[in-house]
Formats: structure tokens, sequence, C-alpha cells
């Protein structure tokens, strides 16, 4: 039985988590005073992948505490490729001023010749960015206003085993409608509220040093009706609690385990297959692109493998409505993290 949370303080004057499980609103409050750990183990980011039936654009501002990342991805499903920027700064130890709730405060970082900005503004969150080196000096520049919020979210707090002062604390926002404009070089490229679909994933938390996740995202529409849905695994003491929802007309409905089954000869080299425990998310993957970046410096290694693609199968809602899935664009992915 996994355990839903109640409203209160994330952490307890110890600085453990005070309450493991999952939610779907931000029931819990975090605040880095509250965090009883050395600064350079605290990771805070915020992530926002918006995708439209030929493109997607992929967001991260993060403040891993000895390392500060602004990054931007442009994926191209008709050309299955996928670009990558970044601009990384020393020791930013929360000088990003990343704010502790996904739903005030705003985010406006520059660093290397790259400037983002997440607002909130209108009722919906704006994203802007600006990265003329993006390319080999393409130039990447975007405005993207996110509306029409769901009324329920993925929420969890996870604990670490032997690590009593570790935590994750994070929030999926999926299925917000995304209008706007983005240019490459002297490409325009239009991101429509009836099929373009953003996904936020707001993560706050004190980290052990090895870790791989898995994780995977889709937002979209069925049959008309907006859905999505998050599932990952892979970290932590999910004994209280899984990450897995899928979400339909704004309705969360929450599932048990998921397994991801990843194909033998690489990460886009066959579909990817995902199995859950109670029966009620059986999907396959077809890869269109792995958004592939690697970084080893010996004590610090990153291994990302995001993979775009299209889901297809069947999901089981909570009243028992079966709904077959065909073609919803989205990601799956598997990081490690060694940090």
């Amino acid at each position: 039985m996994q355990h839903k949370m109640g409203p209160g303080p994330l952490l307890d004057g110890a600085g453990r988590l005070a309450e493991s499980g999952w939610a779907t609103s931000e029931v819990k409050r975090y605040s880095r005073t509250a965090v009883r750990a050395p600064r350079w183990r605290l990771k805070e980011w915020d992530y926002y992948c918006i995708t439209a039936p030929d493109f997607a654009l992929a967001l991260t501002v993060a403040d891993n505490g000895y390392m500060g990342l602004l990054a931007t991805a442009w994926i191209d499903f008709k050309a299955a490729t996928a670009t990558n920027g970044a601009a990384m700064t020393a020791f930013p130890m929360g000088r990003m001023r990343l704010p502790a709730s996904a739903d005030t405060g705003d985010v406006e970082v520059q660093s290397g010749g790259v400037k983002i900005r997440f607002r909130h503004e209108n009722g919906g969150r704006r994203l802007i960015v600006e990265h003329p080196a993006f390319d080999r000096g393409r130039g990447l520049k975007g405005d993207i206003y996110l509306s029409d919020p769901p009324r329920d979210r993925m929420v969890i707090a996870t604990p670490f085993h032997g690590a009593p002062r570790a935590f994750y604390y994070n929030q999926k926002i999926n299925c917000l409608r995304a209008e706007g404009e983005v240019t490459l070089g002297d490409e325009r490229h239009r991101f429509s509220p009836d099929c373009a679909f953003a996904v936020l994933d707001w993560g706050r938390g004190v980290w052990t040093y090895d870790n791989t996740w898995y994780w995977g995202s889709a937002s979209g529409l069925h049959e008309g009706r907006r859905f999505g849905f998050n599932i990952g695994h892979g970290f932590g003491d999910t004994s209280a609690a899984t990450e897995n929802m899928v979400f339909l007309d704004g309705i969360a409905h929450k599932l048990g385990d998921v397994t991801f089954h990843l194909p033998q000869g690489g990460h886009d080299s066959g579909p990817w297959r995902f199995t859950s425990s109670d029966g009620r998310f059986e999907m396959g993957f077809t890869p269109i692109v792995d958004r592939a970046s690697a970084t080893d410096l010996g004590l610090l290694r990153s291994v990302q493998h995001q993979v775009f693609g299209r889901f297809s199968g069947e999901v089981i809602l909570d009243d028992g409505e079966r709904l077959q899935i065909r073609d919803l664009h989205g990601f799956a992915e598997e990081v490690e993290n060694r940090w």
C-alpha cells in the first residue's frame, strides 16, 4: 500500500524527511535552511521539455552545489537529430536562487553566454531562452508560454537507504499547453497549444554519491483529451511510494511499480518495453533519437541517454477504464550519476 502524504514541512529539525510518500499537489514545504548536509551535496533543478509533432525543446537550470548548469537542447523528430548546448559555472552553492516552490518564484540565470528565464505570469509560466552560440553559432532563441495547468501532478518524497539526511523531493507537472516560437538560425518553429505540451521536472534534494535512475514521460492528446504519464524507478527507498502516475483531463491515476525493459543493443537500437506490477501500464516505445551526453572527470561522472520516441500500449485508469494509446510523443531515459 503506497502512502499518500499530508501537508507540512518536508524536513524535520534533524534534516530528515518528516514523511515519505506521494501526493498530487505540493503538500510539503521545502526550505534550504532545513537541510542538514554540506551545501555541495544539495541538488536543485528546474527542467522543462516541450514536445510538438515534429520537434521538441528542453531547458535546464540546475544548481548541483559544486557545479551550476544551464542546458539547452533541440530535438528534430523528422531529421532524427538532437543538438545539445550548455554553460557551466563552478560552486554556485545556492547563488542561482532556485525557488523553494514549484508554484511561486521565478528563475533568471545567465552564464557563459546562455540566458534562461522561467517566470510565473497570468496563471501560467513563461520560458525565455537566449543562446547565441548554440549549434556552433547557429543560435537558439525562444519565448514560450505554458498555460492550462492540470488539477493534479506527481509529487514524491523519497529517502535513501543508509543516508538519513539524504532525500529527493520531486514534482512533475505534465500536460501544460505550450504556445510560442523558437528561432534556430534563420528558421522559425511554432509551438501551438492544440498540439504542443510541456512537462516540468522540479527537483530538490540531498543525493547519495552513486545513482542510476530511469524516467519516462509523455504529454499529449488521446482522442481529443489531454493525456500524459510519469514513470520511473532506480534510486532511493521507494517502499512508501513510487512516482508512477497517469493523467487524463488533469486527474491523476496512481500506479504501482513500473519496470523498464531496455533493448540489448543500445538505447536507440530497438523498441523499449514497460510493464507494471499492477498490470495497469503495459507500453511499448519506439525510439526516434537518443539525446546522449557524457561527462567523466574521475570522481565526478554523468552518463545520460534521454531517448525521444513514440509510446503505444494500454493504460487502465482507477475506475477500470482501458485506454489504447497510439504513437504518443515522449521520452524515456537512463541516467547514471556519480556526484
